[in-house]
């Protein structure tokens, strides 16, 4: 059987650490040719790459991963990962959007700058990516894939992530109406509202703004319906099937990845 990324270019945004980086292993496993990701700490980003390359040889595979140091926060930062993607490469097949801000704020007590920073990381870094990717795919006259990471919290959230629910929702938004004004160029577009994550940001998250201590995964797992938090292997793997042919002709779909229910009360 075909894997499912079987030549593939790939750029993965937060694909040095966490999340992103086991999307890119996964890519590198279904056969991606070459991958790019984007981070912002250039030792991070090298041992990133080993890693990949060392994912595609275990499935005998060989991938070229293009590791790209950036701040994406900066003006120009995302453009410029999607310009050397492409100098690197020759294109972008797929491009997955998994970096983003996670900070906390309240309707309250988030600044404006603390709101600058979740709206440019969260809708302004994906639309510039999706930009450079789609404009490549149509010059090329060739499909392609993207898929967008977004959250559960889409749906409403808790109070202490206002700037993160807003920014998130906009990428929704922002999703479907790229799929719809490019579904007639065969680029498909979707987003992935993942749940609670097990990931060592997530554990930053925890320990710096809600106190956690060393058990607070063992805690968090035993009172979720499987047992366990969303792992980053599990949903790397749902995001390769979205990239690929396997998923048919889906676009547009905000799809929820989680083991709770929205709308569903005791």
């Amino acid at each position: 059987m075909r894997a499912l990324m079987q030549d593939r270019v790939v750029l993965v945004t937060g694909g040095t650490q966490g999340l992103g980086l086991a999307i890119a292993q996964a890519a590198a496993r279904e056969g991606a040719s070459g991958v790019a990701i984007v981070g912002r700490n250039a030792e991070k980003a090298e041992r990133a790459a080993e890693g990949i390359r060392a994912s595609g040889r275990d499935a005998d595979v060989t991938t070229e991963v293009l590791p790209i140091v950036a701040d994406l926060g900066v003006d120009g930062e995302a453009e410029r990962a999607v310009a050397e993607t492409i100098a690197r490469f020759g294109r972008v097949d797929s491009l997955v959007n998994a970096a983003g801000a996670t900070s906390r704020g309240t309707l309250l007590d988030t600044t404006r700058e603390l709101l600058t920073e979740h709206l440019t990381l969260n809708i302004t870094v994906p639309f510039m990516t999706m930009q450079g990717a789609v404009a490549d795919m149509r010059r090329r006259g060739a499909p392609g894939t993207i898929l967008n990471i977004i959250t559960m919290s889409m749906h409403g959230g808790q109070p202490y992530l206002a700037p993160y629910v807003a920014s998130k929702a906009g990428l929704a938004g922002l999703t479907k109406n790229a799929a719809f004004a490019h579904r007639f160029d065969r680029i498909r577009i979707n987003g992935l509202n993942i749940g609670w994550t097990a990931t060592p940001g997530e554990a930053v998250t925890q320990q710096t703004f809600h106190g956690a201590d060393d058990g607070w995964l063992a805690e968090a797992s035993a009172a979720q319906p499987m047992g366990k938090l969303g792992q980053p292997d599990e949903i790397a793997d749902a995001v390769v099937f979205l990239l690929s042919e396997r998923s048919g002709v889906v676009t547009g779909s905000i799809i929820d990845w989680d083991q709770n229910v929205p709308g569903a009360y005791e």
